[in-house]
């Protein structure tokens, strides 16, 4: 990495600002309900208390409006960290002010305090100055490992570095730097990159992107009926962009211009409506009949994007290819979340409903780096600079 991480600082007392991402779902009790992001955390946390230096965790949580909102409290993230970390992790009152700057002087080497939501001040989304000098007052070092907020230029994981330096990444930070790097800047090849989603308007940039980067673009979900219509295949039912049918064909134009290969379904998995799972069949043939609409890929589909994972070196996916929380409509996402899993290249899988379709398959673990990011991850595709990342100090 060309920005400075963790492991390139001495910590030893020092009050170590950790940006953290925390916004965690709970469970009907209140109480977290998947700790993952929690304990994909807690490697930095851990590497920065050993040093002996005097940890202060920070994240934001859910949508509190910028005030605070008991519900959106990061009470219960407090709880488990110190159960995860077997260490008391006491959760201060708010996030700024004179009462959590003196919780903060209190602090022992190698013990650590997390603050409160900092959402729940208008200032964090609005990168406000005086809320980041406030934040600034608690820290000596910053470090970013929220990946899955680094696409925003907020207060404490961007507006911070005015006024506090060095800030340096994580080691999950740094794990999803060089997982992008690896896949898309310098991969081995061929690469594909494989792209789901329902409408072609949301993924048009990041398809623009990848062209430029990838040998195989492999496109399934809702949006590849759109494609498939300005190819002039009757797509039935399905979902369509009609705005967006053009746009489409320059998108197929281009990739071929770039030497892309550009893959479609030739198959797909459908029924009259997604509630009527009890109907749904193989699609006959390319054309879907009007009164059905295509709700995953088929097998020969497949088979195809099968054969094109296995003849690459490197998979990036984001995006089933299927309504894969519905059993009739999951056979194209578990099919290809294995085909991934069992891939000897590097993968990288990234976005909530990929991730939750890689878990349903029970091969996660297999996965060579699973993202933290949606929004991060897609802008990272996009080619975008994300502000969490352009801030870290150079090494």
């Amino acid at each position: 990495m060309a920005k400075l991480t963790i492991r390139d600082l001495s910590l030893r007392g020092k009050r170590v600002f950790i940006r953290v991402d925390f916004n965690v779902p709970l469970d009907a009790q209140g109480g977290v309900r998947d700790d993952t992001r929690i304990r994909e955390a807690l490697p930095t946390i851990c590497l920065a208390l050993e040093q002996g230096a005097r940890v202060i965790v920070v994240s934001h949580f859910g949508r509190p409006k910028g005030k605070p909102t008991p519900e959106f409290s990061l009470k219960p993230a407090a709880e488990r960290l110190s159960a995860l970390l077997g260490r008391p992790v006491p959760l201060a009152p708010d996030c700024i002010g004179p009462e959590v700057e003196a919780m903060v002087e209190a602090l022992q080497p190698g013990q650590a305090l997390m603050l409160e939501n900092v959402r729940f001040h208008p200032g964090e989304e609005k990168n406000d100055p005086a809320f980041a000098q406030a934040l600034a007052k608690l820290a000596d070092v910053v470090i970013n490992d929220a990946f899955g907020a680094a696409h925003r230029g907020h207060a404490s994981n961007f507006g911070i570095a005015q006024y506090v330096q060095p800030v340096a990444a994580g080691l999950l930070l740094e794990a999803e730097i060089n997982a992008f790097e690896k896949s898309l800047r310098s991969p081995e090849r061929p690469v594909a990159a494989m792209l789901g989603g329902s409408k072609v308007s949301t993924k048009l940039a990041v398809i623009e992107s990848l062209t430029r980067q990838v040998d195989h673009l492999l496109i399934g979900g809702g949006m590849a009926f759109t494609f498939l219509k300005a190819m002039g295949r009757p797509v039935g039912g399905s979902l369509v962009e009609e705005e967006m049918l053009p746009v489409a064909l320059q998108a197929l134009e281009t990739a071929r211009q770039r030497g892309v290969g550009f893959h479609l379904p030739v198959d797909a998995i459908i029924a009259p409506a997604l509630d009527r799972e009890s109907e749904a069949r193989v699609n006959e043939g390319d054309a879907i009949a009007d009164g059905w609409m295509g709700l995953d890929i088929g097998p020969k589909t497949i088979e195809a994007f099968t054969n094109v994972l296995n003849g690459c070196r490197t998979i990036v996916w984001n995006g089933p290819p299927g309504v894969f929380e519905r059993p009739a409509f999951a056979a194209g996402s578990m099919a290809l979340a294995r085909v991934v899993a069992a891939h000897s290249g590097l993968t990288v899988v990234g976005g909530g409903d990929t991730v939750a379709a890689v878990e349903q398959a029970g091969v996660a673990s297999r996965i060579s780096h699973i993202s933290t990011g949606g929004g991060a991850f897609l802008e990272l595709l996009e080619g975008r600079e994300l502000p969490g990342l352009a801030v870290l100090t150079d090494r």
